[in-house]
């Protein structure tokens, strides 16, 4: 008896979704996208509003971009994600589309339907794709883990109380707790 084989899909499939359905791709494999609780756009508010801010106040060129933004990982049409918040400073990745390439940073705000999507599946293909530092802040645990892909020593993890130092931008300090306030 022959096994049966899981669908492949592309980025086209993700194009052929019905209006409004979000999806992410992943080697092939389809993850649907639920809509959004409050907590989780409040974070991604806030938190964008406070790199894009720091990155104006110093002159930078990255960009913030918050979800819905596509992320084409990997120069190919299995793989499209879309980053609650992705720091982008090479400009050349951009088109009309979104991010060909990874992103500088990138930011999860973990759901209560998957969790472990943020810290297993999603972290390999960050770290392989040159994700230079990514974060999952999971709101149910009031938690930050900080991957700093450049320097692993700096992975760590922090309370939404604790003050935390961006990876990249050494002096940019957030605290969540206070940014909620």
């Amino acid at each position: 008896m022959a096994l049966a084989q899981e669908r492949i899909y592309t980025i086209d499939d993700i194009y052929a979704l019905p209006e409004g359905q979000r999806a992410e791709l992943i080697d092939g494999k389809m993850y649907m996208m639920a809509p959004p609780k409050t907590i989780h756009q409040r974070l991604v508010s806030k938190l964008g509003q406070k790199i894009a801010n720091y990155i104006d106040s110093k002159g930078g060129d990255c960009e913030v971009f918050p979800a819905p933004f596509a992320v084409f990982l990997n120069e190919d049409d299995k793989n499209y994600v879309e980053p609650d918040i992705s720091v982008i400073c090479d400009k050349t990745k951009l088109d009309d589309k979104g991010c060909n390439g990874a992103p500088d940073w990138v930011i999860e705000i973990t759901s209560p339907s998957d969790p472990q999507r943020d810290y297993g599946i999603k972290l390999f293909k960050y770290r392989t794709a040159g994700v230079r530092e990514y974060w999952v802040v999971n709101p149910m645990k009031e938690t930050v883990t900080v991957f700093d892909m450049e320097k692993e020593e700096k992975s760590n993890q922090y309370d939404f109380d604790d003050t935390i130092s961006s990876c990249i931008y050494e002096d940019l300090k957030i605290n969540i707790a206070s940014l909620l306030a």
